[in-house]
């Protein structure tokens, strides 16, 4: 709203699953659930996007002190809610796998950047940090779209949208399940983790009138029914693709008491376009052009993954 956006509807809409009623947040139950303990966020922007969601919302109960990591990337937060003894962290890895951008544009726009991505090679970023952690929220997706040189076992197996002919093409959902069984792996192998790992599904996008780059925008100022807007083809892949990788993990999981849950946020955000910051993302004068209908205002229906998230807690 401050960026300009005139609407105010987005707000008053709330998730109404069938034969229950979802309970609104309440951060003063959820600060006493996670007591003493600890939680990260890993993925992209819309991992973060997530936990700012959760820091705003635990704003009504108390203001967290901001900790440093030992790292000069800004992209790695951490919060400590002094008086729950409460650990809130933040981990940016965008691919869950060790991704390298190529010499020839290093500092090229990320959406256009050639990367190398090893598949089998969990991104140490976040797996050295993770261990102590009693929750782990887990996600990525956007950056997938490519372009990408696939390596496993320590050599080259295809690219996605890499336009090199001498290259195997391999479709995205091939890259994006095994980044997440690389990651699960991961978590797997770490001989003193004991959290609660959450796999949170797919966040769509709601371009419109065009691709995110030609012209495409989020104009809509109420949600639509589920029969009018549903998954992608190529998003109910990725999606089915995390939801095969998890079932799989959590079988292993079992074996060593560790407890790996799905967190299904897909068809309950399908049907909010209205939920967008489409161009009100940045200030008039920014004379930024290309419309954001990935990330999610906040407050908003964003806000819905955090009420799933309480619920997850209380269950436990």
């Amino acid at each position: 709203m401050k960026f300009g956006r005139p609407d105010s509807e987005f707000l008053k809409w709330r998730w109404k699953p069938t034969d229950c009623e979802l309970p609104p947040f309440d951060a003063a139950q959820f600060l006493e659930l996670v007591k003493g303990k600890s939680m990260a966020f890993v993925g992209d922007s819309l991992a973060r996007n997530h936990m700012q969601s959760l820091l705003c919302l635990l704003a009504t109960v108390e203001h967290p002190t901001q900790v440093s990591y030992n790292t000069t990337d800004a992209k790695f937060k951490r919060w400590l809610y002094p008086n729950y003894n409460f650990t809130l962290s933040s981990f940016w890895s965008p691919y869950l796998v060790k991704a390298q951008a190529m010499e020839e544009d290093p500092k090229g726009p990320a959406h256009k950047r050639l990367m190398n991505l090893y598949l089998d090679q969990a991104d140490t970023a976040w797996t050295a940090q993770i261990e102590p952690f009693d929750y782990v929220i887990i996600s990525a997706a956007r950056w997938f779209f490519g372009p990408h040189i696939l390596y496993e076992n320590r050599s080259l197996v295809g690219c996605h949208y890499c336009l090199k002919n001498d290259i195997k093409n391999l479709t995205m959902s091939y890259s994006y399940k095994r980044a997440f069984r690389t990651a699960f792996k991961a978590l797997l192998g770490l001989e003193n983790f004991k959290g609660e790992v959450v796999l949170r599904t797919l966040s769509p996008a709601h371009f419109e009138n065009g691709e995110w780059n030609k012209g495409g925008e989020c104009k809509r100022t109420e949600p639509v029914l589920g029969t009018e807007m549903k998954l992608s083809g190529f998003e109910v892949e990725l999606y089915l693709g995390q939801i095969e990788e998890l079932r799989v993990v959590e079988r292993e999981g079992k074996k060593r008491g560790l407890k790996f849950r799905l967190m299904d946020i897909s068809e309950a955000m399908v049907v909010r376009p209205d939920g967008h910051p489409n161009h009100f993302g940045h200030w008039p004068r920014e004379n930024v052009t290309i419309a954001d209908c990935v990330h999610w205002c906040l407050p908003g229906p964003i806000d819905t993954w955090n009420e799933f998230l309480l619920q997850m807690l209380k269950h436990d």
